[in-house]
């Protein structure tokens, strides 16, 4: 570890163990958490009926209709939180302000013991892309995760080029948008292993799908997801007469 590492690393450390502040609303917290008892309240959680496969809400108990059409690669998603409100505001913040991992992460924790995974992997970024962010939220989350868990974090897929804005694309759209964008590097890493991919929100699965399906063939046992927060469809039959 050179000079530079050590200090970022005992900045880290510092950061880690003096939070003084919620980092929604600014409330003096006491525990070094980084969201305070109000706020959480006040999220999304994604606590109600799930879809077993995609981890989605679902009106009632069993599997939602995106998966009964086409279930996504990954065995198993969950998500803490809806992607609405505060929630999907971390997700764009963690884009733009690097410390929100922090944040995402300590909301995730919890999930990770469903998963019983042994590493955990994030979405990679092409070069370009984290040049021009200079950081990658997903791997900062992983990290961290890694860290607060003692779960390996497993570095083994490039991202071999850019697939452009994903937001106003269909899940079809999208699914031809990311073939063949990922390749695993480290095969030997991967074989035999439980792993969970690691990002910020599950909109279509799309890019999750994509990613375990390399890593299933680089012959990964299993491959699930965790993200901070997943999309639902809160009209899967359309709009009624008197909605807009």
């Amino acid at each position: 570890m050179n000079i530079f590492q050590k200090i970022s690393e005992a900045v880290r450390k510092y950061d880690d163990a003096h939070n003084f502040t919620c980092d929604l609303c600014g409330r003096e917290v006491f525990g070094g958490e980084r969201v305070c008892a109000q706020c959480r309240k006040g999220l999304p959680w994604n606590d109600k009926n799930i879809c077993p496969l995609c981890g989605r809400k679902v009106g009632e108990p069993g599997v939602c209709l995106e998966c009964k059409k086409k279930r996504l690669v990954v065995d198993k998603a969950r998500s803490p939180l809806l992607h609405e409100g505060e929630a999907a505001r971390i997700v764009y913040r963690a884009k733009r302000q690097k410390y929100f991992y922090r944040t995402a992460a300590e909301l995730m924790a919890p999930l990770l013991d469903e998963f019983g995974a042994d590493a955990l992997v994030f979405v990679p970024m092409t070069e370009r892309a984290y040049k021009k962010r200079g950081y990658n939220q997903s791997r900062l989350i992983a990290e961290e995760l890694s860290r607060r868990s003692g779960i390996p974090l497993l570095d083994a897929v490039k991202k071999t080029r850019d697939t452009g804005e994903q937001k106003e694309l269909g899940r079809t759209e999208r699914e031809k948008n990311l073939e063949g964008c990922f390749h695993v590097f480290d095969r030997k890493g991967v074989r035999n292993k439980k792993l969970l991919i690691i990002d910020d929100t599950l909109t279509t699965g799309s890019t999750a799908s994509e990613l375990a399906s390399v890593l299933k063939r680089a012959g990964a046992k299993e491959v699930d997801a965790l993200t901070l927060t997943s999309v639902y469809d809160k009209h899967p039959f359309g709009l009624k007469e008197n909605e807009t």
